[in-house]
């Protein structure tokens, strides 16, 4: 885009930058070029952004895209347009494809990938083990040459906690965080849910608590023991906080990420909407959704600024990976384009403070991952920033699956109100998203 945009009359909110106030947004030349009120730019073309919210654009440090190898579940070209119209200008790609980017050749050619057919910025995730299997470390350096951001094994925690210390050591030393999904799977066993009293009704096997727990309270005394960085991938229970909160408070280098889901939902999802249970599979997540108690204590994380980020964890399904038994149905929820209405839901319910969470979409990410060395202006609205999103705080409206642009349609939220609906979206200094925003 090589002429001007003047995003005008809305409430600019930059985070990283300390702004909020009604304030005009000019981009020029793919750039933000200033930020200011009543600003001056005859001929612009121009988005009304009155009663709305302008950031920077919102930055996922958890997704699934799904392509190589399972693009029946969602490809980079579907998954970065859904990313897109949720406001999501930046996704770090979780490593579990086929073949897995565990080399930098693997890792290259997932890049030209990218570059041919995503709509958004997208940032590898590489493997800590080879193929994800837990056995042998991939060569971290030759990852982070190659262009990966982080690394991790996914849904695949690493068990061994010899090669985790390993890992911990070889990633700090590269100066990139591993992001862990803290799980115990000989604890969890065949568990589907939370075990509780959902799980007891229902006849389900569950997953306890102190799974995450046990393996989040090992990960941590890696990282003190390694120094090197440690991110926990969405956290699910009120003990997991408080066992980041103490790590912080110790000076460790340890941050965690919640998802929407998990702000938003319980156990009780699983019921499904109708009066009778229903064993809805589209609320079927790994980790699972948890208690109340354990919902108010994440959102008290981010309230508190102990969690760092809000990461989707979208996961797109085949309509068949779903429409089966609870036990055999594959954990995720398709949520890119229901991650502001779900926050929006719960701030507008006084459960979630607006600015925190704000952070969580754009400045916390940043932190994080330590993106800003590598994308300059990442997460800000600062002169030279690329990324803006404009979306209606108040704005209700109910999800209809059939109008996701994602592949996967798999979500406990059909047929649910949320708060908060984008407006426009500049990406990579383009407008690439605005349904009726713009004017001549």
């Amino acid at each position: 885009m090589t002429g001007q945009l003047l995003i005008a009359g809305g409430r600019v909110i930059d985070p990283a930058n300390g702004v909020d106030g009604k304030l005009d947004v000019l981009i020029e030349g793919g750039a933000v070029a200033a930020v200011g009120a009543a600003l001056s730019a005859p001929g612009a073309r121009r988005v009304d952004a009155h009663g709305c919210i302008v950031t920077p654009g919102f930055i996922d440090l958890h997704a699934h895209l799904r392509e190589p190898g399972f693009e029946q579940k969602g490809t980079i070209a579907t998954e970065t347009l859904a990313a897109l119209r949720g406001g999501f200008t930046t996704v770090c790609a979780m490593p579990n494809t086929m073949p897995a980017p565990d080399s930098a050749p693997v890792v290259a050619a997932l890049l030209e990938r990218i570059a041919r057919d995503a709509v958004v910025r997208v940032l590898p995730i590489g493997c800590v083990t080879r193929r994800r299997e837990g056995h042998e470390l991939a060569d971290l350096a030759e990852l982070a040459a190659a262009g990966c951001i982080a690394f991790s094994d996914d849904g695949s925690p690493v068990a061994d906690g010899r090669l985790m210390r390993n890992a911990l050591a070889l990633a700090g030393a590269v100066g990139l965080p591993i992001s862990e999904h803290s799980d115990d799977p000989v604890l969890n066993g065949d568990g589907v849910m939370h075990e509780g009293r959902v799980s007891e009704r229902l006849g389900l096997a569950g997953q306890p608590a102190a799974a995450e727990i046990a393996a989040i309270a090992r990960n941590i005394a890696l990282c003190e023991t390694t120094g090197g960085r440690l991110h926990i991938a969405h956290v699910s229970t009120a003990r997991s906080v408080e066992l980041v909160a103490d790590a912080k408070a110790r000076g460790l280098a340890v941050t965690c990420e919640v998802t929407p889901s998990h702000l938003l939902l319980t156990e009780d999802a699983v019921f499904g909407p109708g009066p009778e249970p229903a064993y809805d599979t589209n609320a079927r997540i790994n980790p699972p959704l948890r208690t109340e108690a354990d919902r108010r204590a994440l959102l008290r994380g981010v309230n508190d600024g102990v969690i760092d980020a809000i990461a989707t964890d979208h996961a797109p399904h085949a309509r068949e990976d779903k429409l089966c038994e609870f036990d055999f149905a594959a954990p995720g929820i398709s949520c890119f384009e229901t991650a502001l209405g779900s926050i929006g839901l719960v701030v507008s319910r006084g459960e979630l403070d607006f600015a925190r969470a704000l952070a969580a979409l754009t400045s916390g990410p940043v932190r994080v991952f330590g993106l800003a060395a590598r994308v300059p202006g990442i997460g800000t609205l600062s002169v030279g920033a690329r990324d803006v999103v404009v979306f209606d705080p108040e704005a209700r409206w109910t999800v209809d699956v059939a109008r996701f642009a994602s592949k996967g349609k798999n979500s406990p939220l059909q047929g649910h109100g949320l708060c908060g609906e984008i407006r426009a979206v500049v990406a990579g200094g383009r407008l690439a998203f605005a349904p009726e925003a713009v004017h001549a």
